[in-house]
């Protein structure tokens, strides 16, 4: 590729900021004139605009983000990445699309994804922004949190411009379509006000439940932090405090994970919020299916535009979601599917699930896949109206086959012919069933060539009966049908029947961790009783095991005296003094004395860490186990539990290192002979005896003053020993046993948090699905009220619901049903029950 522009003098922090405009994949010119105005602002040069103009257009001749990104100097890439984030997060939430754009900035910059939550964090500012702001209020004072302290003339003009750069203050430039094939008559525009109506009363239930599940994600958020703040608070001694300490260190991971989810998940629900406020006005109907299988063409025969992006060897002609309002009706067409390195268009089209009211997925019948259909789990968990368009796909561009084609049209459509199409349907049944929980959709085979070829002039003769015999006119009256007949339901379906999935997500999430929690402080309690027995049990192994080599050591000393006595009988003070020190030395009594209770306590504390490992170990094992079966957010909660437990030596050794008291050292015992020079010098003073028998009294006297002042001292190092040991191996265990208290308390303050939460978002949930169930029955007795809680209360005793797959509703009275339970299961794509007292 060639560039003709110097990269000398282009500002790249400002084309980062034009390809994180892009990323939602919708370029408007309002949106381009905002980009112009702060260029205007920041005096960005023309040189810099071209490119950006570039950028905008996607021209194959653009800067890519990678180019751009990696121009930008190591001092300037915090305050480009703030300047990212402050566009990327102006809804309130990262979009798919702009969460990867950001992700490959911060790899290609080597930014670790904590410091992006970290900013983000500060500038969510849990609890601090009122939801009863604006939201444009609430959208720019995090742009400006953000961008706090900036200096750049660039951050500072960007400041000034965001509110016009927000998607929602930009708005959608109004496409008018080119014919009204779709729909005419006065029912249209009955169907249009119907669904306006039901439209404003459910989204005030569906904007008071998401802003309640926020509230509720944001209050967690602070409850999660005062738990870990509270640790240390009324604790006294220097143990206590370790320990704490210690509680609170391991903790700073486990809530840096949760806060991370609880950010990803407000993200989520604002991004929910957002898509019902542009679905309010609409009755949206969406395109997928993978490349190439006719999306496009699709799109153009229902809008009659877009005509020029299509023919022989087009590929990936949809980039973006292209949207089309008509008459409050929004045609949107989505890129392909599982295109090869198409993650990026997979996500686009993914954005636009939460406001489509009628899904239409299309696949091809030369290759019907099972890998194409798993997309349809994405629109199950949505719980999205679905209608597969089955595009058979036959050369019709050689005439002999075209002519064959329309010689008999009705043969290609055929399903029990060999050749027919009946084993397609089959295929597209059951893989339905297994990705989409159920197969109460309709299957419409089209062939989209022959309504394509209707449109070009060289086969202007045959534009009718082309067009009549591609039998796209099936799909319309559908799509007619779905709009005058079902709207109001449709319309309620999204705003309150899926909006319970972006609340049901966290409250999964929130309901698994809260039970892994209990179930943690649990298992930690029975451990915590466990080790109290093994340390009992190891403070008394190793106390017997020090008072024996004491014993020993003193009966060392006793074997001493006979010959120390022999050989010092008759030596006079001085003399005898020196000899039994150094006989004590000789047999090393004094330095055995005071190893013996440091090794006692250095036994026992290996016999501490070696418990405490072995505890880690096995709740490492568990929390492998539970990552398997309760992880459900493949991103962020797949490794949380291994994070969390690290009871072993690494922690543990680390707080008995700091916590664990010396043992009292022994005091000198070189001094015990005292008493021994003093019978020493009563011997010389007899005179009159035989040296025999002066020998024996002598050594005999001797021996027994030594024997009963080292019993003596045997019986006092023997009690202190014990007494020391006793209180050093309390003071282990006590601080032992204050870490798990506090461990066990705190986490068990957690999943109290975490219940709290969770009763708060089943609040929520049945709040919307008891207005949903209202709107059901509403329409299954053709009747319609306005929506209140008194109205629904009325009407409503409980709903019990298994999201995306069952609903069951409990009816306060009986209700007279104008459609049958197989119409409002086929229509409704979910299984329901409606049970009234008589049943």
């Amino acid at each position: 590729m060639t560039n003709l522009i110097s990269s000398d003098s282009l500002n790249y922090s400002f084309l980062l900021l034009v390809h994180v405009i892009c990323a939602d994949q919708q370029i408007d010119s309002r949106e381009s004139k905002a980009l112009q105005e702060l260029a205007s602002q920041a005096r960005i040069n023309q040189i810099t605009l071209q490119s950006a103009e570039k950028i905008l257009a996607q021209d194959e001749d653009c800067l890519s983000i990678e180019q751009v990104a990696q121009k930008i100097s190591l001092g300037q890439r915090i305050e480009s990445l703030r300047q990212v984030l402050a566009i990327a997060y102006i809804d309130g939430y990262f979009s798919p699309l702009e969460r990867e754009l950001v992700n490959q900035i911060t790899q290609w910059w080597g930014i670790h994804k904590p410091e992006v939550n970290e900013m983000l964090e500060a500038a969510q500012g849990f609890g601090q922004t009122s939801l009863e702001n604006t939201e444009d209020q609430v959208n720019l004072s995090i742009g400006a949190r953000l961008l706090q302290g900036a200096e750049s003339l660039l951050s500072q003009s960007l400041v000034s411009k965001l509110a016009e750069l927000a998607p929602e203050n930009i708005g959608k430039k109004v496409e008018q379509l080119q014919r009204e094939i779709l729909l005419s008559g006065p029912e249209y525009g009955e169907a249009i006000e119907r669904c306006a109506k039901i439209a404003n009363d459910d989204y005030r239930y569906a904007e008071k439940a998401l802003k309640h599940t926020c509230k509720t994600l944001q209050d967690l958020a602070e409850g999660i932090q005062k738990v870990t703040n509270d640790i240390q608070q009324n604790t006294r001694g220097k143990g206590k405090q370790t320990s704490a300490k210690e509680v609170t260190d391991q903790l700073a991971e486990t809530r840096q994970t949760l806060f991370a989810e609880i950010l990803k998940e407000l993200e989520t629900i604002r991004e929910a919020l957002k898509a019902k406020q542009r679905a309010l006005n609409h009755f949206s109907i969406a395109f997928m299916g993978k490349t190439k299988a006719g999306k496009s063409t699709l799109h153009a025969i229902v809008t009659g535009q877009g005509w020029d992006a299509i023919g022989i060897g087009k590929q990936r002609t949809t980039r973006y979601n292209r949207v089309y309002d008509w008459k409050n009706i929004r045609i949107i067409d989505t890129p392909g599917i599982g295109a090869p390195g198409g993650k990026t268009d997979e996500e686009v089209a993914k954005s636009i699930i939460e406001e489509a009211d009628v899904i239409c997925y299309v696949v091809t019948n030369d290759s019907i896949q099972e890998t194409e259909f798993e997309f349809l789990k994405v629109l199950k968990e949505k719980t999205k109206p679905l209608t597969i368009l089955l595009n058979l796909q036959y050369n019709l561009r050689d005439k002999r086959r075209l002519d064959n084609f329309l010689s008999n049209p009705d043969r290609f459509f055929a399903k029990e012919e060999s050749s027919g199409i009946g084993g397609h349907i089959e295929r597209i049944e059951r893989y339905a069933r297994e990705h989409y929980a159920n197969d109460y959709l309709d299957i419409i085979p089209v062939m989209l060539l022959a309504a394509q070829l209707a449109q070009e002039p060289e086969h202007k003769n045959r534009s009718k009966q082309l067009f009549q015999a591609s039998r796209v006119q099936d799909f319309l009256d559908s799509i007619r049908t779905s709009l005058i007949e079902h709207g109001a339901i449709r319309r309620s379906q999204t705003l309150l029947g899926s909006t319970v999935g972006a609340i049901n997500t966290p409250y999964k999430w929130i309901s698994t961790q809260g039970i892994a929690y209990q179930e943690l402080a649990e298992r930690l309690k029975v451990k915590q009783q466990k080790l109290k027995t093994q340390l009992q049990k190891a403070e008394q192994d190793v106390g017997d095991d020090l008072c024996q080599k004491v014993k020993a050591i003193f009966q060392d000393a006793l074997n001493a005296v006979p010959e120390f006595a022999e050989e010092y009988w008759q030596k006079k003070e001085d003399g005898m003094e020196r000899g039994w020190k150094h006989k004590l030395q000789e047999i090393q009594f004094e330095q055995q004395l005071k190893a013996a209770p440091q090794e006692a306590s250095q036994s026992f504390q290996d016999e501490v860490e070696e418990a405490l490992e072995e505890i880690g170990n096995e709740l490492k094992i568990i929390a492998e186990f539970r990552d398997e079966k309760y992880s459900f957010s493949e991103q962020d909660s797949s490794d949380f539990n291994k994070k969390f437990i690290g009871l072993g030596g690494a922690i543990l050794g680390a707080l008995l290192a700091c916590a664990i008291p010396f043992f009292p050292p022994i005091a000198s015992l070189l001094g015990i002979f005292g008493t021994v020079l003093g019978i020493g010098s009563s011997l010389f003073s007899n005179m009159f005896k035989s040296k025999e028998q002066k020998r024996r009294e002598a050594v005999e006297n001797i021996s027994i003053s030594l024997e009963n002042q080292l019993e003596d001292r045997y019986n006092e190092i023997d009690e202190r020993v014990q007494k020391n040991f006793e209180e050093y191996c309390q003071s282990v265990t006590e601080i032992v046993d204050k870490y798990f208290d506090n461990l066990i308390q705190s986490i068990e303050n957690m999943a109290m948090q975490l219940k709290k939460a969770e009763g708060k978002l089943k609040d929520s949930e049945d709040y919307l699905n008891r207005a949903y169930a209202k709107r059901i029955i509403d329409w299954a007795s053709d009747q319609y009220e306005p929506l209140d809680d008194i109205v629904i209360k009325t009407k409503i005793r409980k709903v019990e619901r298994d999201f995306g797959k069952e609903i069951k509703i409990f009816a306060t009275s009986n209700i007279a049903l104008k459609k049958s339970l197989d119409d409002i299961q086929r229509i409704l794509q979910e299984s329901v029950s409606i049970q009234t007292p008589k049943n």
